[in-house]
Parts: structure tokens; sequence; C-alpha cells
């Protein structure tokens, strides 16, 4: 995007000049993003260590506390620069290295709720044919083309902006750098980005979403034929993390992007749930939903505890 305010440049105005607190506000993203990333990294650490939880849901499930992870380091380190040390300037690479790594995440977060969606179905509805059609290799064909088609779509993108022009103003009301705040400046050179954002949207939005309400359309059909409680507990009790996770992330996405471009104090706030919370809350969701990933989360905490003795005793 070619700059006609002050070439390269761009001014990221998270908060107000008049916001006071402002280290109060950077620890408090300090937190949240340390809290994230360890409860994400505890989660992918206690699955690859128990060898019970070697299935594909929770290959996807770790697929998903590494995005949350990238999610939370692509946008926060930045920020709180931003906030701590005042200076407000980000260079046109820099925008644009975060844009694309955001876009990244962000895709491969829906293909990967969309996939989960998909192993639950699979599991519910023709539990059968389960082993064959996520076996192992296909699973693992699967993240590679998630995450192939997540880089290639976000470069596909990033590239469709760069002969727009910004000539409205060269600041950011925002967290970070993403699409909608970019719009906001631009006044030439969108054509062929927003033919290519809508074809996004459909391919890998729209089409991902209806595939899992479909899929969940189907697995209730087949939850309420079930004569036994036990069995409709069962079954829900693994739906429902992932109808949890998927109804904050894609409410918090659409009400983002839903809210008028002049109401930039709620933008914000829906960005920094995006961003910032639901990453840090989503293991929560699996963790107290999901007995085998509490189990194994327990014992991971046992060990790193023993370990932690064993090691002062020989001191």
């Amino acid at each position: 995007m070619k700059n006609e305010t002050s070439e390269n440049l761009f001014y990221i105005v998270p908060l107000s000049e008049k916001t006071k607190d402002k280290p109060l506000i950077s620890i408090f993203f300090c937190l949240m993003y340390f809290t994230g990333v360890l409860v994400n990294s505890s989660i992918i650490t206690a699955i690859c260590l128990e060898v019970q939880l070697h299935k594909p849901m929770y290959l996807f499930i770790c697929n998903l506390s590494i995005v949350d992870i990238f999610l939370t380091t692509v946008t926060v380190p930045k920020l709180l620069h931003i906030l701590l040390s005042g200076n407000h300037i980000v260079s046109f690479s820099q925008c644009y290295t975060q844009l694309y790594f955001f876009m990244v995440v962000g895709n491969a977060e829906e293909m990967i709720l969309f996939i989960m969606a998909y192993d639950r179905y699979v599991a519910i509805c023709i539990p059968l044919h389960y082993p064959q059609i996520l076996s192992r290799k296909n699973c693992t064909l699967i993240t590679f083309g998630i995450w192939a088609a997540a880089f290639l779509n976000s470069l596909l993108l990033v590239v469709s902006t760069l002969n727009m022009t910004s000539c409205h103003s060269n600041i950011i009301h925002q967290t970070f750098c993403d699409f909608k705040s970019l719009t906001r400046i631009i006044c030439t050179g969108t054509t062929i980005f927003f033919v290519i954002t809508g074809i996004e949207i459909l391919i890998l939005s729209l089409v991902p979403v209806l595939g899992t309400c479909i899929s969940y359309v189907n697995i209730f059909k087949i939850i309420f034929k079930m004569k036994s409680k036990e069995s409709r507990r069962k079954a829900f009790s693994t739906c429902s993390s992932h109808v949890t996770v998927m109804s904050i992330f894609y409410g918090a996405c659409l009400a983002g992007y839903l809210i008028p471009p002049y109401i930039d104090f709620l933008d914000v706030i829906f960005n920094v749930v995006y961003t910032n919370i639901i990453p840090m809350i989503n293991p929560i969701i699996y963790s107290l939903q999901n007995s085998n990933v509490q189990s194994a989360l327990l014992s991971f905490i046992k060990e790193m505890f023993f370990l932690k003795r064993n090691i002062q005793s020989k001191w």
C-alpha cells in the first residue's frame, strides 16, 4: 500500500492519547499474553506426552492451541512496545508482516474449527468408518493442507493490498494492523482486493461455517435418537467444548466486523476479545469440559512438581 501522507509509515493508536494508566493496561495485556501462552503450551505438552491422547480430536486441539499462541504473539508484543515506549510509528514492512501472520492464524483457526466439527460428525454419525476416514495419514495431510492453505491465502490477500493508496490518513485506530482498519484509510486500488476478499470469505469462512452447522445438525439428530441417557451425555460432552469455543470465536469475529467504523472504542474491545481473551480461554474450556485433557494436564503437573522436588532434594 502506498501512502501519500507519510511514505511507508503508519501510526497505530490503540487507546486515546488522553488515556491514563497505560502501564497498568500494559500489565493487563502482559498477564493475558503469558497466561494464554502458558495454558496453551500446557495443553500441547500434556497431549504430546499422553499416548492415549494421540488421536485425531486431540491432534486438532493441539493445532488450535498452536494457533492461539501465534495469534497473541503476532499482536500483543508490538502493542506492549507501543504502550510502554509511546512510539506509535509502525513501518510499512512491520505493518504488513503483522497483517500477514495475523491472517495466517485467523484462516487456520477457521479451518481447524471446521475439521474438529467434522471429526465429531464422523465419530458419532459413522463411527465404524472413523479409523479409515481419519487415519494418521489422512490427519497429517489435513493438518498440512490447513496450514498450507492459510499461508497461501494470506499471501494472496496481502499482495492484493500493495497497489492500494492511502490518502485519507495513515492513523490506524486499533491495537494492531488489520484489514478492517486499513480499508478505512484507502481511497484507490481497492477493486482487486475486495474481489479477492469476497472469494476468501466465501471459501474459507462461509463454507466452514455451513459445513460445521450441517455436521452438528446431523450429530444432534443421532444424539436425540439414542435411547441410553449415558450415551447421550457422553456424546454431548464430546461436542460441548467445541461448540462453546466455536460460538465465542464466530460471535466475536462477527461482532467485531459488524461494528460501524466510527465506533472505534467498541471495535478495539472486540479485537482485544478476539486476539487476547479467546486464545486464553480456549484451552480452559477444553480442560474443564474434557476429562481426558484434565487427566493429562494433572499428570503433567504432578510430574513437573515431583521433578522439581527431586531436583531440590539433590541440591
